[in-house]
């Protein structure tokens, strides 16, 4: 076991997750925190069903063996096709009493608020769209709200290439922006599906038309996870707070450090992981 205080587990196949753990430290400063991205295996969005369920398995196992007793998955692919499998089958019988949550979910609760239109657009990977999950929890929540989506595959190179906002991006961003919005002209809030696109957002506006909000799941995950400990005092109780943090790659550390920076906002030291369980 690497860490003896317990911890919140943040996971994502990559960086992104690092928007989302940025936002969730600077709203909860004070717990201890580990993080993991399985850049080893990134990226995920084009894998099979079976292929990311396994990974997020094998994840999240590693998070709690680490006593995180509380995972997030800060990573829409991973939320979308595996979460609700873990939380049914394997939470109840093999760890009763920990706990995973994504940022799908938190995400559809609050885009009512955001759209007078009831025509909402949702930007993300290939394996985001295809699972069509934001059209089934948005429907559950505002089953009066359109869903209008759009795969935007290369946007989360650019941004791991540190791309994303030299010129060389506004071809990428422009078409799939124009790509999206040619769908239904009465979009009036666009939720940004993937845990990379906050980078994005400076050179996204510059393809928007005023009056179309634009919602990052950063800080909506973050919110979340601070009503969620509100109401869960029986997890919150359990976890440590020495605001430690501590992270961790399956891939290269050095090459992990140097990109995580950028989604972070500060310097990252982090450790390899074998996942191999």
């Amino acid at each position: 076991m690497i860490n003896t205080q317990q911890s919140i587990g943040v996971f994502d196949s990559g960086y992104g997750g690092l928007t989302v753990f940025k936002s969730i430290v600077n709203k909860l400063p004070d717990y201890n925190y580990i993080y993991l991205g399985d850049n080893g295996r990134a990226p995920y969005g084009d894998r099979s069903f079976d292929t990311i369920y396994q990974y997020t398995l094998e994840c999240v196992e590693w998070l709690f063996a680490q006593n995180c007793p509380l995972v997030i998955l800060a990573c829409n692919t991973a939320s979308a096709k595996a979460l609700r499998s873990i939380q049914q089958n394997i939470l109840p019988n093999k760890y009763p009493g920990y706990r995973v949550l994504g940022v799908i979910r938190p995400t559809a609760e609050i885009v009512g608020d955001f759209t007078k239109s009831n025509v909402v657009g949702v930007m993300g990977t290939r394996g985001t769209v295809n699972s069509e999950s934001y059209l089934m929890e948005i429907d559950h929540f505002f089953p009066n709200v359109k869903v209008v989506q759009q795969s935007c595959p290369m946007w989360v190179p650019l941004i791991e290439n540190n791309e994303h906002l030299e010129p060389g991006a506004d071809y990428f961003v422009k078409e799939y922006v124009a790509e999206l919005l040619a769908k239904d002209a009465h979009i009036d809030c666009i939720i940004l599906a993937c845990t990379h696109y906050p980078l994005l957002i400076p050179k996204i506006k510059e393809f928007l038309p005023n009056g179309i909000d634009l919602l990052g799941q950063d800080d909506i995950v973050a919110d979340s996870l601070v009503s969620y400990l509100e109401r869960h005092p029986e997890i919150a109780g359990q976890l440590g707070k020495a605001a430690i943090r501590a992270f961790y790659t399956s891939g290269d550390p050095r090459a992990f450090d140097a990109s995580a920076s950028i989604f972070f906002g500060e310097t990252v030291n982090s450790n390899r992981v074998d996942l191999k369980l």
